[in-house]
């Protein structure tokens, strides 16, 4: 898994909440030449207006901003908002699909949530610009993780979203490569980290998340953790993961214990006893509503993103994950998984599953999961590669 990978690079973990937040404002209120925000959902309410303030600052004292939000998911922003940031110099723009009318929208959506500023510094992960995903008074924030890079796979991540900017013509970049050159030479090798960026596109034929995850559920030799929001595997993933608890892989699923999405809650737990037959443990976060989409193997290969364990990230919308390859980053992954699983979940077992579950509960949950897989295959029945 070495191929693609950039070398020159500085990662670090960040957890929802204070932590993403302080450092996604710092970060704007340090740029000086561009920044790249593109969001799956931007909240009109007070974290999308501190964050959209800094953009505004920023824009005025000449850095170029771009802000790129889903147009479905972020439909509710409005003509005031994009007046707003039009007139102080932000750049703004609404992802389109294929088809859209005031009653009708289909197509790919923007997924992917990743935020680069001089082409230097990025934060790539689950979160959206939200209340939910925020430190707010008597409100604890939804669980979400991101990852912190700077170096080579920043700048790369810049000339990806300008690409997708303008798709005829690319943006003027105002970043001097040796600037770039210079920076990455600066990091320190001991503190040097393999990362590599992986998207999913059905329409330029782009499917490198989904293959990252094929690759550690089949390679994978001593363990396999994943910690997943919306977590409904097609028949592939099922089948590698089962093909590697019967080679002796401990395979770990954290999920949701609370879920903003019942439908698909029922409809995950429905799983829930084909997994445990093939000795899948099964976790459920308990703390808050479960967001992040991160998954480790081997305790070296870790990859973190937007995509979830599901067919509309595997083959309907815009996702955008990093790669790590480490032992030292993939072990303090892990660890930290496994702090989270001891302090913060609860395990399904046969026992409490089979307690849990009467016959009239498992056929509703029976009923989501053909409604899910219903709306999973209208989404991507025209998409679909193999599975």
């Amino acid at each position: 898994m070495a191929d693609q990978y950039t070398s020159r690079n500085r990662i670090s973990l960040v957890q929802s909440g204070e932590d993403y937040f302080s450092l996604l404002i710092k970060l704007i209120e340090q740029a000086t030449r561009t920044i790249h925000l593109q969001m799956y959902i931007y909240d009109n309410d007070e974290t999308g207006r501190k964050v959209g303030d800094a953009l505004k600052a920023a824009a005025k004292r000449g850095v170029a901003v771009y802000l790129h939000v889903d147009g479905y998911a972020s439909q509710r922003l409005g003509k005031h908002f994009r007046k707003e940031m039009e007139e102080a110099g932000v750049h703004f723009k609404f992802f389109a699909p294929l088809l859209k009318s005031r009653h009708f929208y289909f197509g790919r959506r923007l997924h992917q949530k990743v935020f680069v500023v001089d082409g230097l510094y990025s934060l790539v992960g689950g979160l959206n610009i939200s209340n939910r995903y925020n430190s707010m008074p008597d409100e604890q924030p939804w669980f979400d993780l991101a990852l912190y890079c700077e170096g080579e796979a920043s700048y790369q991540l810049h000339l990806i979203c300008n690409r997708m900017w303008r798709k005829r013509r690319r943006l003027k970049d105002n970043i001097e490569k040796k600037e770039i050159e210079t920076f990455c030479n600066s990091i320190l090798k001991e503190e040097r980290q393999l990362v590599r960026i992986r998207q999913n596109d059905w329409v330029k034929r782009k499917s490198e998340v989904w293959n990252t995850y094929r690759h550690l559920f089949a390679q994978a030799q001593e363990t396999i953790t994943v910690m997943s929001s919306y977590f409904l595997p097609g028949r592939t993933f099922r089948r590698l993961l089962s093909k590697a608890a019967r080679r002796g892989v401990k395979v770990k699923v954290i999920l949701a214990g609370k879920s903003d999405v019942a439908l698909s809650k029922n409809a995950e737990r429905y799983l829930y006893d084909y997994l445990l037959r093939k000795s899948i443990e099964i976790y459920e976060y308990q703390k808050t509503v479960l967001h992040a989409k991160i998954s480790v193997c081997d305790s070296e290969f870790v990859t973190i993103g937007s995509f979830n364990v599901n067919n509309i990230s595997a083959y309907a919308s815009l996702e955008l994950n990093l790669d790590i390859q480490s032992k030292l980053f993939g072990s303090y992954i892990q660890d930290e998984m496994n702090k989270i699983i001891s302090s913060d979940c609860v395990q399904v077992t046969n026992d409490n599953y089979r307690s849990s579950t009467n016959v009239f509960r498992r056929l509703w949950q029976k009923i989501c999961y053909v409604i899910v897989n219903w709306i999973l295959t209208l989404f991507t029945f025209y998409f679909k590669q193999e599975d």
